[in-house]
């Protein structure tokens, strides 16, 4: 008999399982498969250490979703797998084939365990009697040693998979970084360093550009992806504003006319020149 407490878990776990590789393969980015599978490898871990197999579950957490699951999900990153990749078919007719060999072992999978029969439950006492990593073992090296050896041949297989995707042949010698700097001094390309976001705008976010001396946005100082999805805060009418108010107070404080700063619309495209009052003006 199943306990209530056993029944909740296994029903729980087995949603997220499910939901896990369903969305593994529903999903259009691949980073996201990747999570999705780590989520069903947890859920699975979960399961053992539940049944008694305190062993196998830890390999499951540290091996499989620690190391191997978080290694293809790096080299996912790596290598920059996007929706409009993977919606790419390189070979005709293999999603055809997939869907084939998918309902075929699907039949095999439920007529197997159709014609199953179960006469005598062995127990957890009884499986783990000399020990879980050793009635493990025994299992593995023995009954399942075909299944453990194709296992492992596929994942040589997809490691060695991912290091061919991820090299790049070089064609020509790497440029020194003295190289790289003549270079760009030569091109006349941004020879000093870029500014940083938000300098002399009175602020430290990624989003705020740095400000120029005329006071107008150095769009540079921000990331490309933002620049992109328009999500810049330009906030040189704010400052600009703060800098007439600031020279409007010096000049009552120190007895000077006022600079007469004209007023800007909108970001100026160049340093704009302040009139000096003439000596018959200023007296």
């Amino acid at each position: 008999m199943t306990s209530t407490g056993e029944a909740v878990q296994f029903w729980v776990l087995a949603v997220i399982a499910v939901g896990g590789a369903l969305g593994m393969l529903l999903m259009k980015k691949a980073v996201h498969s990747a999570l999705c599978l780590a989520a069903t490898m947890l859920s699975l871990a979960v399961c053992y250490l539940a049944q008694g197999a305190v062993f196998l579950g830890v390999v499951q957490i540290v091996v499989y979703t620690g190391a191997i699951m978080m290694l293809f999900l790096f080299v996912v990153m790596l290598v920059g797998v996007s929706s409009a990749d993977s919606l790419k078919e390189q070979l005709k007719g293999q999603r055809v084939a997939a869907v084939l060999c998918g309902v075929g072992f699907g039949v095999l999978l439920i007529a197997g365990l159709a014609n199953a029969k179960l006469s005598h439950f062995t127990g957890l006492s009884e499986a783990n009697a000399e020990g879980n990593v050793q009635g493990l073992a025994k299992l593995i090296f023995t009954k399942y040693v075909w299944a453990f050896e194709v296992t492992g041949a596929l994942l040589i297989t997809a490691a060695i998979g991912a290091m061919v995707l991820t090299h790049r042949e070089r064609i020509r010698e790497r440029m020194t970084q003295r190289q790289l700097a003549a270079q760009r001094v030569k091109d006349n390309i941004q020879v000093p360093p870029l500014p940083a976001p938000g300098v002399y705008a009175r602020h430290n976010a990624v989003d705020i550009p740095a400000l120029l001396p005329d006071g107008t946005i150095a769009e540079d100082s921000v990331m490309g992806t933002l620049r992109e999805r328009g999500q810049i805060r330009d906030v040189s009418q704010e400052m600009l504003q703060r800098m007439a108010e600031l020279e409007e107070t010096t000049a009552d404080w120190l007895g000077r006319p006022s600079s007469a700063r004209p007023q800007v619309a909108g970001p100026r495209q160049a340093l704009e020149t302040v009139p000096t009052p003439t000596k018959e003006e200023a007296e």
